[in-house]
């Protein structure tokens, strides 16, 4: 017989009790959906609900919440933190103006983050820190005035980032380089507050970046070299260029009210110095100097990092920049640029740049073509102007002297025996002759000398058709048969009718 002591029974059913609800809490809080949210398996949506926080409690299955359309002022510590499994974020159109230090918590599985139609004024260093996994960045139509240098710095993953239709007049584009984000493709930063682009440092991305770089609808004051920039996109096909071609526009300098459309207005831009600036390679690679001014080509490769070493091959297989090498004539820079101090005629040809990087392990390489030329006063004998208008004088008078001074052909030669008086009808008359045709006689022919074919008017007894009369100049041809035109009236207008010709 099995004898309990009441105290242990009692001590036994507390324990259990308490066991059991703490299996039922920890369940529920698997599992747990708020009466303002609808759960559906791994979604949660809390659209609409005029919440003005984030739910504390709130399933740990949910891959994807959406708290878009509330009245959110913030981003709160810890209250992300128990969604370990969170890859999707949407808390647009609400009124977030701050974005607490520990808002999205360490290893963070975030990859779409949705922060636009917000009143976020910056991109501080600390907003998307531990976001290593975050793909697509979307901060448009905020007020963001200012994005910190380090604010994308180690979002390794980054592939989009949207910041259009914000107020930004500058931005970090020495961060966006391939060792620190090397999957970035599409940097939006269109419909800002943007008067110039930093074109040094932008032409320093790689190619992807550049390709999906987004400037249009910005306030820029027309600039040659930015020109020459986006000249250069539209030669490749850039899809920044490309899908918005009508909306890349400038302001005329002076004239803020004035837009002009880079890529349409070309004749605006045609007297561009762009070597000047060391960025005609922009457009073709192509560089033209005159002899005894310096030149700046550039090395425009995507290896545009610190660690990066440059050595250019001259034409006469002289290498600049590699150790040991030296030569008074030229000056590579640490960007990889090389300045030829005074250009002469011989340095023109192919010159070929060539980038290295250790630590990426990688290297490219980019042919140049440049030509030197003497100045007009010293190679060129003639003014090009003058040249021109000599060689139009010369043809004009080649073409008088060929309508005036040709021999004669009719009015030269010796009158006939019987020549036709000045007001009688010609019997060579033709639809070609100024002279009116002689109806009275039907058998008179054409006169002799003429080996062509006329065309005869006869009576009107001959109802008003037309005959062909031969030349009496063929011997061979005796009884030549009379070729008839059929014709709806004795007009000479007649002969051009489209009526079948009759034998």
């Amino acid at each position: 017989e099995l004898w309990l002591d009441p105290g242990s029974v009692l001590w036994w059913l507390s324990v259990g009790l308490l066991w059991e609800q703490f299996i039922g809490k920890s369940g529920a809080s698997l599992h747990v959906c708020p009466a303002v949210c609808i759960c559906a398996s791994d979604l949660l949506s809390c659209v609409s609900q005029n919440l003005s926080v984030v739910p504390a409690r709130l399933p740990e299955t949910a891959t994807s919440l959406d708290l878009s359309h509330n009245l959110l002022l913030q981003l709160h510590d810890n209250r992300l933190s128990h969604l370990p499994r969170l890859t999707t974020l949407r808390a647009n159109h609400n009124r977030i103006a701050r974005i607490a230090e520990a808002a999205f918590p360490s290893g963070s599985l975030i990859t779409h983050l949705d922060l636009s139609t917000n009143r976020l004024y910056s991109v501080e260093k600390h907003f998307f820190r531990e976001l290593t996994h975050l793909e697509e960045l979307l901060l448009y139509n905020n007020q963001i005035a200012r994005v910190d240098e380090g604010a994308l710095a180690r979002l390794s993953s980054l592939q989009k980032v949207y910041l259009s239709w914000n107020q930004l007049t500058h931005f970090p584009f020495g961060s966006l380089h391939e060792s620190t984000l090397p999957r970035l493709k599409i940097v939006d930063i269109s419909s800002n507050w943007f008067s110039s682009i930093p074109v040094d440092q932008v032409i320093a991305l790689s190619h992807n970046v550049k390709n999906g770089l987004y400037l249009h609808n910005n306030p820029l004051v027309c600039d040659c070299v930015l020109y020459s920039m986006l000249l250069h996109w539209e030669k490749y096909q850039f899809s920044s260029i490309y899908d918005f071609q009508e909306e890349h526009t400038c302001r005329a300098a002076g004239q803020p009210r004035v837009s002009l459309r880079f890529l349409k207005h070309r004749k605006l831009f045609d007297n561009c110095t762009y070597a000047s600036h060391g960025l005609l390679g922009l457009v073709d690679n192509n560089y033209v100097a005159t002899v005894g001014e310096s030149l700046l080509i550039v090395c425009n490769t995507s290896l545009q990092e610190l660690h990066t070493t440059y050595v250019w091959i001259t034409p006469n297989k002289e290498l600049i920049g590699y150790p040991g090498s030296f030569n008074k004539m030229f000056k590579l820079y640490p960007n990889g640029s090389l300045e030829i101090r005074r250009t002469q005629k011989d340095d023109s040809g192919i010159y070929i740049c060539m980038a290295t990087n250790k630590q990426l392990m990688r290297n490219e390489s980019q042919e140049v073509n440049v030509t030197v030329l003497y100045r007009k006063s010293d190679g060129e004998g003639f003014n090009t102007g003058l040249t021109t208008l000599l060689g139009c004088v010369v043809s004009l008078v080649l073409v008088l002297m060929y309508l005036y001074l040709t021999p004669c052909r009719c009015w030269c030669k010796t009158p006939p025996p019987h020549p036709t008086p000045p007001n009688e009808c010609s019997a060579q008359s033709s639809i070609l002759s100024a002279t009116p045709p002689c109806n009275e006689d039907a058998n008179r022919k054409t006169g002799g000398g003429k080996h062509v074919v006329f065309l005869e008017p006869v009576k009107d007894s001959q109802n008003g058709k037309i005959r062909l009369a031969v030349s009496e100049d063929f011997p061979d041809v005796k009884n030549p048969k009379i070729l008839q035109l059929k014709s709806d009236s004795e007009s000479i207008t007649s002969v051009f009718s489209d009526t079948p010709i009759m034998s």
